[in-house]
């Protein structure tokens, strides 16, 4: 089966398109992704990566341009009888290892870490799920010294409501989000800083086709 998913976005200042269609063979899943890069001024391979991707235990990304290599496995394993996730990723690139874990404590509770290897970029994040509807996620990052909020709210079945608020930046953020198999999805955000002189909010719109073949 053949999957294929269109994105949109929209600022003030640009708009922006990408494109996805994966193939699954067998066990695996075969990705390309495609951006504005990749179409306008004529057909090049900007914006172009290719994906080999097993469920639940690899992934491995190339982004042709930059012809930088990134893969990604992912593990589980069993602590006091609680699923641990493991994630560790690689960017050949940049050099740059990513560690991020995550203890499923029940239903509703879940404490993450994700730590970049040979750096103090090491954040922690408790999510709390109170009667199904309602997310809280708050999370502190040691390289910076500060908290940031995340509270999500889902409201009329497949509408999603979200509010963050990042410390460090002194940023707010507010999030619609819609999600329908039949009409797509669509996001809207908006997002002010709070220690800017003129707090003048940042818009976007996004929108998300996905299509079976």
């Amino acid at each position: 089966m053949m999957k294929a998913s269109f994105k949109a976005r929209y600022e003030p200042e640009k708009a922006t398109a990408a494109a996805t269609v994966s193939v699954n063979a067998g066990d695996f899943k075969l990705r390309a992704s495609l951006t504005d890069a990749t179409v306008v001024n004529g057909p090049s391979l900007n914006g172009l990566a290719i994906a080999v991707e097993k469920p639940g235990f690899f992934i491995v990304d190339y982004n042709v341009p930059k012809k930088d290599v990134r893969f990604q496995f992912m593990n589980s394993v069993r602590v006091a009888e609680k699923p641990l996730n493991l994630t560790y990723i690689h960017s050949k690139g940049d050099g740059r290892t990513i560690l991020d874990g995550a203890l499923v404590i029940d239903s509703g509770n879940k404490v993450s870490a994700n730590h970049v290897l040979g750096t103090g970029n090491t954040k922690l994040k408790y999510t709390y799920v109170h009667g199904g509807l309602t997310t809280f996620e708050p999370s502190y990052d040691l390289g910076k010294n500060a908290w940031d909020f995340a509270v999500t709210h889902k409201v009329y079945g497949d509408d999603v409501l979200k509010a963050t608020y990042q410390t460090s930046a002194k940023n707010l953020g507010l999030e619609w989000s819609r999600s329908s198999k039949q009409n797509g999805s669509f996001k809207v955000i908006a997002s002010v800083n709070l220690a800017e002189e003129r707090k003048i909010p940042k818009l976007s719109a996004e929108t998300t086709w996905d299509f079976e073949m």
